[in-house]
Protein backbone atom coordinates (compact mmCIF):
# COMPACT_ATOMS: atom_id res chain seq x y z
CA UNK A 1 0.00 0.00 0.00
CA UNK A 2 1.16 3.40 -0.49
CA UNK A 3 -0.55 6.54 0.13
CA UNK A 4 1.42 10.13 -1.29
CA UNK A 5 3.45 10.48 -4.08
CA UNK A 6 7.09 10.29 -5.61
CA UNK A 7 8.41 13.89 -5.77
CA UNK A 8 9.73 14.68 -9.47
CA UNK A 9 8.27 10.99 -10.82
CA UNK A 10 8.12 11.77 -14.46
CA UNK A 11 11.97 12.17 -14.21
CA UNK A 12 12.30 9.30 -11.78
CA UNK A 13 10.30 6.31 -13.07
CA UNK A 14 12.94 5.76 -15.91
CA UNK A 15 15.89 5.14 -13.71
CA UNK A 16 13.75 3.63 -11.09
CA UNK A 17 12.57 0.85 -14.12
CA UNK A 18 16.18 0.60 -15.26
CA UNK A 19 17.62 -0.16 -12.12
CA UNK A 20 15.08 -3.17 -11.57
CA UNK A 21 16.31 -6.76 -12.39
CA UNK A 22 14.08 -8.14 -15.50
CA UNK A 23 12.38 -9.98 -12.90
CA UNK A 24 10.53 -7.68 -10.98
CA UNK A 25 10.62 -4.64 -14.10
CA UNK A 26 8.75 -7.36 -15.93
CA UNK A 27 5.66 -7.50 -12.98
CA UNK A 28 4.81 -4.15 -13.22
CA UNK A 29 1.75 -3.61 -15.71
CA UNK A 30 0.78 -0.20 -14.97
CA UNK A 31 2.82 3.64 -15.17
CA UNK A 32 1.56 5.04 -11.48
CA UNK A 33 4.35 5.44 -8.34
CA UNK A 34 2.99 3.11 -5.93
CA UNK A 35 3.07 -0.42 -8.56
CA UNK A 36 6.74 0.91 -9.17
CA UNK A 37 7.81 1.52 -5.93
CA UNK A 38 6.25 -2.03 -4.96
CA UNK A 39 9.04 -3.32 -7.89
CA UNK A 40 11.69 -1.76 -6.14
CA UNK A 41 10.93 -3.21 -2.55
CA UNK A 42 11.15 -6.65 -4.08
CA UNK A 43 14.41 -6.04 -5.66
CA UNK A 44 15.49 -4.13 -2.34
CA UNK A 45 14.63 -7.76 -0.80
CA UNK A 46 15.70 -10.19 -3.70
CA UNK A 47 19.10 -8.25 -3.16
CA UNK A 48 19.63 -8.62 0.00
CA UNK A 49 19.30 -12.28 -0.18
CA UNK A 50 15.78 -13.02 0.33
CA UNK A 51 13.70 -14.14 -2.05
CA UNK A 52 10.00 -12.33 -2.52
CA UNK A 53 8.82 -15.59 -4.00
CA UNK A 54 10.39 -18.14 -1.25
CA UNK A 55 8.26 -21.05 -0.75
CA UNK A 56 9.07 -21.06 3.20
CA UNK A 57 7.32 -17.60 3.35
CA UNK A 58 4.29 -18.89 4.44
CA UNK A 59 5.84 -20.71 7.31
CA UNK A 60 8.17 -18.10 8.97
CA UNK A 61 8.17 -14.87 6.60
CA UNK A 62 10.90 -12.47 6.43
CA UNK A 63 11.33 -11.50 9.91
CA UNK A 64 10.56 -7.78 10.67
CA UNK A 65 13.86 -6.59 11.19
CA UNK A 66 14.49 -7.49 7.66
CA UNK A 67 11.21 -6.12 6.03
CA UNK A 68 12.15 -2.71 8.21
CA UNK A 69 15.43 -2.72 6.71
CA UNK A 70 14.16 -3.51 3.13
CA UNK A 71 11.31 -0.51 3.68
CA UNK A 72 14.32 2.21 4.57
CA UNK A 73 16.80 0.64 2.23
CA UNK A 74 13.49 1.33 -0.38
CA UNK A 75 13.11 4.77 0.50
CA UNK A 76 16.93 5.58 0.47
CA UNK A 77 16.86 4.55 -3.01
CA UNK A 78 14.46 7.15 -4.03
CA UNK A 79 15.83 9.56 -2.70
CA UNK A 80 18.91 9.04 -4.58
CA UNK A 81 17.40 9.26 -7.17
CA UNK A 82 15.47 12.30 -7.03
CA UNK A 83 18.33 13.87 -6.44
CA UNK A 84 20.19 12.57 -9.51
CA UNK A 85 17.28 14.55 -11.11
CA UNK A 86 19.17 16.90 -13.51
CA UNK A 87 19.00 21.03 -12.46
CA UNK A 88 17.48 21.73 -16.21
CA UNK A 89 14.49 19.64 -15.16
CA UNK A 90 14.48 20.87 -11.78
CA UNK A 91 13.82 24.38 -13.37
CA UNK A 92 11.33 23.57 -15.65
CA UNK A 93 8.38 24.98 -14.06
CA UNK A 94 8.98 28.97 -13.02
CA UNK A 95 8.39 28.08 -9.20
CA UNK A 96 10.57 24.64 -9.53
CA UNK A 97 10.03 21.22 -9.82
CA UNK A 98 8.43 19.91 -6.73
CA UNK A 99 10.59 17.05 -5.71
CA UNK A 100 8.96 16.41 -1.90
CA UNK A 101 7.76 12.91 -1.53
CA UNK A 102 5.11 11.53 0.29
CA UNK A 103 5.92 8.10 1.07
CA UNK A 104 3.42 6.34 3.40
CA UNK A 105 4.08 2.42 2.47
CA UNK A 106 2.20 -0.58 4.13
CA UNK A 107 4.05 -4.06 3.44
CA UNK A 108 3.39 -7.39 4.90
CA UNK A 109 4.88 -11.22 4.92
CA UNK A 110 2.18 -12.62 6.66
CA UNK A 111 3.22 -12.08 10.11
CA UNK A 112 4.19 -8.83 10.39
CA UNK A 113 3.31 -5.42 9.02
CA UNK A 114 5.62 -2.74 8.27
CA UNK A 115 4.38 0.76 7.73
CA UNK A 116 5.81 4.01 7.36
CA UNK A 117 5.14 7.81 7.68
CA UNK A 118 7.78 9.62 5.72
CA UNK A 119 7.87 13.00 3.73
CA UNK A 120 11.10 13.95 1.63
CA UNK A 121 11.70 17.01 3.15
CA UNK A 122 12.79 18.63 6.57
CA UNK A 123 10.57 21.16 7.05
CA UNK A 124 7.07 19.52 5.85
CA UNK A 125 4.82 17.31 7.79
CA UNK A 126 4.17 13.60 6.40
CA UNK A 127 0.65 12.40 5.54
CA UNK A 128 -0.98 11.59 8.45
CA UNK A 129 -1.18 8.38 10.04
CA UNK A 130 -2.22 6.77 13.49
CA UNK A 131 -2.55 3.39 14.87
CA UNK A 132 -4.61 1.50 17.25
CA UNK A 133 -4.85 -1.76 19.29
CA UNK A 134 -6.61 -3.75 21.92
CA UNK A 135 -8.54 -6.87 22.43
CA UNK A 136 -11.46 -6.13 20.40
CA UNK A 137 -13.13 -4.00 17.79
CA UNK A 138 -16.63 -3.40 19.36
CA UNK A 139 -19.70 -1.20 18.45
CA UNK A 140 -20.35 0.94 20.95
CA UNK A 141 -23.49 0.59 22.42
CA UNK A 142 -24.24 3.94 23.53
CA UNK A 143 -24.30 5.25 19.80
CA UNK A 144 -25.56 2.61 16.90
CA UNK A 145 -22.93 3.09 13.97
CA UNK A 146 -20.32 4.28 16.23
CA UNK A 147 -16.94 1.67 17.19
CA UNK A 148 -14.54 1.99 19.51
CA UNK A 149 -11.47 -0.21 20.84
CA UNK A 150 -11.97 -1.95 23.51
CA UNK A 151 -8.83 -3.20 26.20
CA UNK A 152 -10.47 -6.07 28.37
CA UNK A 153 -6.75 -6.88 29.14
CA UNK A 154 -3.25 -6.04 28.19
CA UNK A 155 -3.50 -7.93 24.91
CA UNK A 156 -3.46 -6.29 21.48
CA UNK A 157 -5.00 -8.81 20.17
CA UNK A 158 -5.85 -6.49 17.19
CA UNK A 159 -4.17 -3.62 15.74
CA UNK A 160 -5.58 -1.08 13.47
CA UNK A 161 -3.45 1.56 11.39
CA UNK A 162 -4.91 4.19 9.44
CA UNK A 163 -5.08 7.28 8.27
CA UNK A 164 -7.18 9.09 9.93
CA UNK A 165 -8.37 7.71 13.15
CA UNK A 166 -11.57 5.58 12.63
CA UNK A 167 -13.36 6.93 15.84
CA UNK A 168 -13.47 9.72 17.71
CA UNK A 169 -11.22 9.17 20.67
CA UNK A 170 -7.34 9.43 19.87
CA UNK A 171 -4.19 10.08 20.97
CA UNK A 172 -3.40 13.37 22.91
CA UNK A 173 0.70 13.22 22.90
CA UNK A 174 2.85 11.23 20.83
CA UNK A 175 5.26 9.79 24.24
CA UNK A 176 8.80 10.68 23.15
CA UNK A 177 11.20 7.99 24.34
CA UNK A 178 15.25 7.73 23.35
CA UNK A 179 15.53 8.95 19.61
CA UNK A 180 18.51 7.13 18.03
CA UNK A 181 19.52 4.34 14.86
CA UNK A 182 18.96 1.51 17.13
CA UNK A 183 16.45 2.01 19.99
CA UNK A 184 12.49 2.89 18.52
CA UNK A 185 10.61 5.24 20.10
CA UNK A 186 8.34 3.29 21.73
CA UNK A 187 7.54 -0.29 22.16
CA UNK A 188 3.94 -1.13 23.29
CA UNK A 189 2.79 -4.69 24.15
CA UNK A 190 -0.54 -3.77 25.51
CA UNK A 191 -1.66 -2.28 28.75
CA UNK A 192 0.20 1.30 29.65
CA UNK A 193 3.12 3.21 28.00
CA UNK A 194 6.54 2.21 29.32
CA UNK A 195 6.32 5.91 30.97
CA UNK A 196 3.07 5.68 32.27
CA UNK A 197 1.44 8.17 29.18
CA UNK A 198 -2.24 7.51 28.86
CA UNK A 199 -3.28 5.90 25.40
CA UNK A 200 -6.99 6.73 23.88
CA UNK A 201 -7.72 4.95 20.57
CA UNK A 202 -5.65 6.42 17.99
CA UNK A 203 -2.44 7.41 18.36
CA UNK A 204 -0.04 9.55 16.12
CA UNK A 205 3.07 7.88 14.42
CA UNK A 206 5.32 10.54 14.69
CA UNK A 207 6.65 11.83 11.21
CA UNK A 208 9.76 10.30 9.31
CA UNK A 209 8.99 6.85 11.27
CA UNK A 210 8.28 3.56 11.39
CA UNK A 211 5.86 1.54 12.73
CA UNK A 212 6.26 -2.34 13.22
CA UNK A 213 3.42 -4.64 14.49
CA UNK A 214 4.66 -8.12 15.20
CA UNK A 215 2.65 -10.61 17.60
CA UNK A 216 1.66 -8.60 20.03
CA UNK A 217 4.33 -5.55 20.11
CA UNK A 218 4.39 -2.24 18.15
CA UNK A 219 7.29 -0.64 17.74
CA UNK A 220 8.32 2.54 16.23
CA UNK A 221 11.41 3.73 14.86
CA UNK A 222 12.90 7.07 14.12
CA UNK A 223 14.31 6.75 10.12
CA UNK A 224 17.57 9.15 10.86
CA UNK A 225 18.59 10.22 7.00
CA UNK A 226 19.35 13.39 5.50
CA UNK A 227 15.35 14.82 6.59
CA UNK A 228 15.47 13.87 10.18
CA UNK A 229 14.98 15.75 12.98
CA UNK A 230 16.04 14.56 16.53
CA UNK A 231 14.05 17.96 18.46
CA UNK A 232 10.40 16.38 19.28
CA UNK A 233 9.16 19.93 19.89
CA UNK A 234 10.48 21.09 15.93
CA UNK A 235 7.06 22.21 14.24
CA UNK A 236 6.89 21.51 10.17
CA UNK A 237 4.59 23.10 7.63
CA UNK A 238 1.32 20.70 7.09
CA UNK A 239 1.25 22.52 3.58
CA UNK A 240 2.08 19.87 1.19
CA UNK A 241 -0.01 17.35 3.05
CA UNK A 242 -2.95 19.88 2.95
CA UNK A 243 -2.56 20.31 -1.12
CA UNK A 244 -2.62 16.50 -1.66
CA UNK A 245 -5.48 16.33 0.58
CA UNK A 246 -3.55 14.26 3.03
CA UNK A 247 -3.51 15.89 6.20
CA UNK A 248 -4.27 15.16 9.59
CA UNK A 249 -7.21 17.85 10.92
CA UNK A 250 -5.95 17.59 14.53
CA UNK A 251 -2.36 18.58 13.12
CA UNK A 252 -4.08 21.23 11.36
CA UNK A 253 -5.75 22.32 15.21
CA UNK A 254 -2.52 22.46 16.44
CA UNK A 255 -1.42 24.82 13.46
CA UNK A 256 1.72 22.53 12.58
Amino acid sequence: MHNGGIGGWKYVKRNLAMSLHERWFSIVGGSTDSEWAFALFLDVLDRMGYDPDSTTLNETGFGHTVLRKAMLATIKRINTLIAEIPDKERKEKEEGLDCRSLMNFAITDGHSVICTRYVGSKTDEAASLYWSSGTSWQEDKSMKGRFRMERRDKGADIVLVASEPLTFERGKKTPTFCCSRQIPWVIWCGGDWADGASVDDWVIVPTNSTLTIHKQAVMVHPIVDENYNPNPSYTRSTGLAVSKGLDSSEEKERGE
